[in-house]
């Protein structure tokens, strides 16, 4: 059977937004819910506290977005949960009051959708939380209530709380707030299989699965797929698994995955040794050692080697989130000196490059477009800074390389081609029927200029546009000769 992949996924620019820490709503608020003490907004973030961004914020932002180029949203958990984050689930029906509720997301999607802007949610399906209503009934009721066998209880007595005892039932890595679900139980299995369906005939695109590869029981994700895809074909489904997900991309279950086997190896070509190994150390996936234009190149083919091409551009390709440290702070950018600063800012700009120039869906988290950094969690979840704070030359260069991206249908679903590397010099085209677009970078330090032979290029024609960036190319007679200054990249057409 062939794969079939949605086809909007292979020409959108995802954004990426945390809603405790996007936007608080400018309207007048009624709802009772949301009238709460907040954290200053402008704070440093903790692990427990709100900021109280919601959905109408969210909405009130479309118009950035869409200007942006933005055409699709993927947002962290939004329904009722105890936690700013909501990976802790206590309603999957309900979005959470402080973000507006239901109301705010119906809103929100409608506004979305009048944009031409499709929506994904998280879907965080492998654990519950405490105050789920079915897990919370068994801490109130133990051996007597009729929700045991969803869950996978060990022994009695429960301990939710104490870490002093055993909690004596298993929770997703150890940790007592996420009892796992067991999925095995059919009603459990029909449960979650009605929670995806109920969300996509609300207008939802897709889903964006929380660490899937949790779940074991057989034919889970088929059957997910199957019966998401009956309700609507075009549906998303990506999974958040970080390494070699072939099991998962057959074409049975997953559109894509979250490709941090691009993340890695893209960061360590663009920013070298310039990493910062305490925010890059965990979650591993490794943004170093430094790599030269060759064993990039490497890499990428080997990528490209992994899945089918329609999988290739439906992977979900990105430099920052939730889970690991802002790419910015990852190459420097936190450094006090001036000097460093401004190397990590070229470093960043570089790795936008190379993300808006890849097969597959790039995803830009919320802020790394206009400059905003963090460590790890809580520190990768700082609000979205207001205008005064934006970095404009960072701006600049994202709608720039959007733009191109939308003009250009090669950037989106053209053909990859590596056409040369030396040293830190790292030379590619995509190409779909006569459209040529040629992009180079040169990561390293020193000025370079390199002459190729045309006829030993994988393509037809001479691009010689600059469309972006810095540098010259010339073509004269058979030979290319192009020109990049040290750590800069350009685009060609």
């Amino acid at each position: 059977m062939p794969i079939q992949t949605p086809d909007w996924v292979k020409h959108a620019v995802f954004y990426q937004i945390f809603p405790d820490r996007f936007a608080r709503t400018s309207r007048k608020v009624t709802s009772v819910s949301m009238h709460v003490p907040l954290e200053a907004w402008e704070a440093p973030p903790t692990p427990q506290g709100y900021k109280g961004g919601d959905l109408w914020g969210i909405l009130e932002h479309l118009d950035y977005l869409r200007s942006l180029g933005i055409t699709a949203l993927y947002l962290t958990p939004i329904f009722q949960s105890a936690c700013n984050h909501r990976y802790h689930t206590h309603d999957y029906y309900q979005v959470d009051p402080l973000l507006g509720g239901n109301d705010a997301f119906r809103a929100l999607l409608d506004e979305a959708h009048n944009r031409n802007i499709k929506v994904v949610l998280d879907g965080v399906f492998n654990h519950a939380s405490r105050g789920f209503f079915y897990f919370n009934d068994i801490l109130e009721n133990g051996p007597h209530s009729p929700w045991l066998d969803w869950f996978l209880i060990e022994k009695w007595p429960l301990s939710a709380y104490d870490g002093s005892l055993p909690a004596n039932y298993t929770a997703w890595i150890g940790n007592r707030a996420l009892p796992k679900f067991n999925h095995h139980h059919p009603e459990v299995r029909e449960y979650i299989m009605q929670i995806g369906e109920y969300w996509i005939r609300q207008g939802v695109d897709g889903w964006r699965l929380d660490v899937p590869f949790e779940i074991n029981a057989p034919g889970f994700w088929q059957e997910f797929r199957d019966r998401i895809k009956a309700i609507n074909a075009d549906a998303y489904i990506v999974g958040e698994v970080w390494h070699d997900a072939r099991q998962w991309l057959d074409g049975s279950q997953f559109d894509g995955v979250m490709n941090y086997l691009f993340t890695g190896p893209t960061i360590a070509f663009t920013a070298g040794d310039r990493v910062i190994l305490k925010h890059a150390e965990k979650p591993a996936y490794d943004p170093y050692p430094a790599l030269d234009a060759e064993t990039y190149a490497e890499k990428i083919k080997e990528l490209l080697g992994l899945y089918a091409w329609d999988i290739q551009l439906t992977q979900l390709n990105l430099l920052s989130s939730h889970d690991v440290a802002r790419i910015l702070t990852v190459v420097g950018g936190d450094e006090a000196e001036s000097a460093t600063r401004n190397e990590a800012l070229v470093s960043t700009k570089l790795a936008a490059l190379l993300l808006l120039t890849y097969p597959g869906a790039p995803c830009i988290y919320y802020g790394d477009e206009v400059g905003l950094s963090g460590g790890m969690d809580p520190d990768n979840r700082w609000v979205f800074p207001t205008q005064a704070d934006w970095n404009q030359d960072m701006l600049a260069c994202y709608r720039q390389l959007i733009q191109l991206r939308h003009q250009y249908s090669a950037l989106r679903i053209g053909d990859y081609r590596v056409v040369h590397t030396e040293g830190t010099v790292y030379l590619f085209a995509r190409c779909i029927d006569d459209e040529v677009v040629l992009i180079g970078l040169n990561s390293g330090t020193e000025d370079t200029t390199l002459t190729l032979d045309s006829q030993t290029l994988p393509f037809n024609g001479q691009p010689n546009t600059v469309l972006y960036g810095q540098g010259s190319i010339i073509w004269n007679g058979d030979r290319l000769t192009l020109s990049l200054p040290n750590r800069s990249g350009i685009i060609i057409g």
